[in-house]
């Protein structure tokens, strides 16, 4: 069991040789790799924030839990913050530094979801999420074509957005705010736009809740925007085969076309060497959305 020093706090490895990804064998020492190397991108994005995993300790096929609370047996040095909830305290860790980070990647925290708020102003959001998710008859190519809509969309009211991919099979389009927003007026402007860009395109994209009423359209999720709702974290790797990435995007790299399984964890270190992190605006391009609402 190796032991590390990490900033003066003794991180435990485990596991290191546990398969998580089966089809590329990819262990759970090189997911620790990962996360090490993408610390100072992904730290940016996490920070203050309260944070929900998904753990896969058996790897992807395994039994998958969601983790909310910080566990009992977690170093005394994990930061957490109480947030009442309906019947209890949860203590949710925040992940403000790579020791952390790491011990949450030991736990095998595949998956790592950041609040859209901070500990500093928990009611005022930093950002609108616009979650463009295909169904069973779209296509990531259905959600890039609605993101390139939505940001149409947007710059008609001189507001911009900045895209990732989920990881998955669709596409998360971002508006930074300034923080003074409600969850409430939020979710409106988020409403608005996803209405209008579904109307435009009705024969693909849909805003209806109900799974059985969507027609197999891709669904424009803007009920993403509310308090206590998360979303996968930019840089996290997805528990999906090839061990992809929600992996930011340029608006130009839409429009050429990408695949988002070639945004992976054998990938991104090469693709951050030469691009930089594409999605950092989110956090200082704040916006005034008042006009909108």
């Amino acid at each position: 069991m190796p032991v590390v020093m990490v900033n003066n706090r003794k991180l435990k490895l485990t596991n290191l040789d546990k398969i998580l990804w089966p089809e590329k064998e990819i262990t759970k020492g090189e997911f620790l790799s990962y996360v090490s190397r993408m610390a100072p991108f992904m730290l940016k994005y996490l920070k203050d924030r309260p944070m929900v995993f998904t753990r896969y300790p058996d790897g992807i096929y395994g039994k998958s839990f969601y983790q909310k609370n910080c566990p009992p047996y977690a170093p005394e040095w994990i930061k957490t913050i109480g947030i009442k909830s309906e019947k209890r305290i949860i203590k949710y860790i925040l992940i403000n530094d790579v020791e952390t980070l790491l011990w949450a990647a030991n736990q095998a925290s595949i998956e790592m979801h950041p609040w859209h708020s901070r500990i500093q102003a928990l009611d005022y959001p930093d950002y609108v999420v616009f979650d463009l998710d295909p169904m069973e008859n779209t296509n990531f190519k259905d959600a890039v074509q609605l993101a390139l809509q939505l940001k149409k969309a947007l710059n008609m009211e001189s507001i911009r957005g900045y895209a990732k991919t989920s990881g998955a099979t669709g596409l998360q389009v971002y508006v930074p705010l300034e923080n003074k927003y409600t969850y409430e007026e939020v979710r409106e402007f988020a409403h608005i736009f996803s209405q209008a860009v579904a109307e435009a395109n009705s024969e693909i994209a849909t805003i209806e809740r109900m799974v059985d009423k969507r027609q197999g359209k891709l669904y424009m999720d803007y009920l993403q925007n509310i308090k206590g709702k998360t979303i996968i974290a930019p840089y996290s790797l997805r528990a999906r085969q090839g061990a992809t990435v929600s992996a930011p995007v340029t608006w130009e790299e839409l429009e050429r076309g990408i695949n988002p399984e070639d945004f992976n964890i054998r990938t991104m270190g090469a693709r951050m060497q030469t691009m930089g992190d594409v999605f950092e605006k989110v956090l200082t391009d704040k916006q005034n959305i008042g006009h909108c609402i």
